[in-house]
């Protein structure tokens, strides 16, 4: 059981990020939550999809981390409107940050907004922020072990996507023993198998994403 002031952070952040899911329902938005560790490859995969989407779906993003804007630049060179969030040292986003990047977006304008949370591994999963569904990216060189050492990112996620998968020959990995850990986890788990770096599974994951979009569009 979490001591109170602990519940009473996250019972405060949850009545923040229902009002966000109004706001994001309201203007018809489908919104996700993409969460790795640090170097998983979250904005590798950013610039894969949006290079896939970007015709038929209009994007946002919103960038987090620690400190500096590199990911974010990285987004903008692609003709997405992206907003960066400094954390000054917390280990996650929340509901309250997300509110505050409101005024630098124009809703009416986007179909699809992606916020990349802060790398790690523990918090990310904890904090909601109004979003649709949770993004879990892992790469085969964090090893196989991850599902059992961080059960609650598995367990929150959507969709795992597994990826540097071009690297499988040059490391001790196992897919299938990441893919049975994490459905014994969360057995309604989405698992992709990708590589950011050849492209290989992208079309796949950017395929299913597309549907997920058009689904929430009231308007397709």
């Amino acid at each position: 059981m979490k001591i109170p002031i602990v519940r009473n952070i996250l019972e405060a952040n949850d009545r923040i990020a229902q009002e966000n899911r109004k706001f994001f329902d309201k203007n018809d938005i489908t919104v996700l939550n993409l969460m790795s560790s640090p170097g998983a490859g979250k904005t590798s995969l950013l610039e894969r999809t949006i290079d896939a989407l970007k015709k038929d779906i209009r994007i946002g993003v919103i960038e987090g981390d620690i400190q500096s804007s590199h990911d974010a630049e990285r987004i903008a060179r692609k003709g997405i409107p992206a907003v960066q969030i400094n954390t000054g040292g917390a280990c996650h986003l929340d509901g309250n940050m997300i509110r505050e990047t409101f005024s630098e977006f124009r809703f009416d304008e986007l179909d699809l907004l992606i916020v990349e949370n802060v790398g790690n591994l523990v918090c990310p999963a904890e904090f909601k922020m109004g979003e649709d569904f949770k993004i879990m990216i892992l790469s085969i060189t964090e090893g196989d072990d991850k599902p059992t050492k961080y059960p609650l990112m598995f367990r929150e996620s959507r969709v795992l996507l597994v990826n540097k998968i071009d690297l499988l020959p040059y490391v001790d990995c196992s897919i299938e023993k990441i893919k049975k850990d994490a459905l014994h986890i969360n057995p309604h788990l989405i698992i992709f198998e990708i590589s950011c770096k050849t492209g290989e599974g992208i079309q796949t994951w950017t395929d299913w994403l597309k549907g997920e979009v058009k689904l929430n569009k009231n308007t397709w």
